[in-house]
């Protein structure tokens, strides 16, 4: 009997010492969390890096541009939200029927989101659907009015004449263009034998 009152008055301390093993090990065994505070300036620090960029836009249901670019910078959080190309980028334009219309390549390119405005900068290289190539140093593309623009000097060859001047106008298509302050205009085949 005295053995039943011992095992009696044991069974609470082992019941509240199982107990007590249970809560310590799973106690351990749950994951510990810090939250940690990193301060970057959203002006220098990217919301987003995405290296080896193949992306198209598409509009009305159209694929329209086709974008490659090495890097891409987004910098979502800062002041005037922006996407940074540091690395340069090359973009087909399409028409409806998915046929190239145009190409573009430039060393540097930046993207105001809210303002929908690209600057190109750098060896700044186009091509038309009519075969028109153009080059100049930094180029606008104003997404809103569809215009193309720049205030650099442009050097632009044609089948059949070579255009050059400060301050260029177009349309997105590059088709429909106007240099503000022309330069010279040669023939084309002038151009070619001087280079010769």
């Amino acid at each position: 009997m005295m053995r039943r009152r011992v095992s009696m008055r044991m069974l609470p301390a082992a019941v509240l010492a199982a107990a007590a093993a249970c809560v310590l090990s799973s106690a351990c065994s749950q994951e510990k969390r810090e939250t940690i505070r990193i301060s970057a300036d959203p002006e220098t620090f990217p919301t987003m890096r995405t290296i080896d960029v193949s992306t198209t836009i598409s509009d009305s249901g159209y694929t329209r541009y086709h974008i490659k670019s090495p890097l891409w910078l987004m910098f979502e959080e800062a002041r005037e939200p922006h996407w940074n190309f540091p690395g340069g980028i090359f973009v087909i334009q399409y028409d409806n029927d998915m046929k190239e219309t145009g190409t573009f390549t430039a060393d540097t390119a930046t993207f105001w989101s809210q303002k929908k405005l690209w600057r190109f900068d750098r060896n700044v290289r186009m091509r038309n659907i009519a075969g028109d190539r153009f080059l100049t140093e930094q180029l606008f593309w104003d997404q809103n009015s569809r215009k193309l623009y720049s205030d650099s000097f442009i050097h632009i060859e044609r089948s059949d004449r070579v255009i050059e001047g400060v301050g260029f106008e177009s349309d997105e298509n590059m088709t429909d263009y106007t240099i503000r302050h022309p330069m010279g205009i040669f023939p084309a085949s002038d151009f070619v034998s001087r280079q010769q």
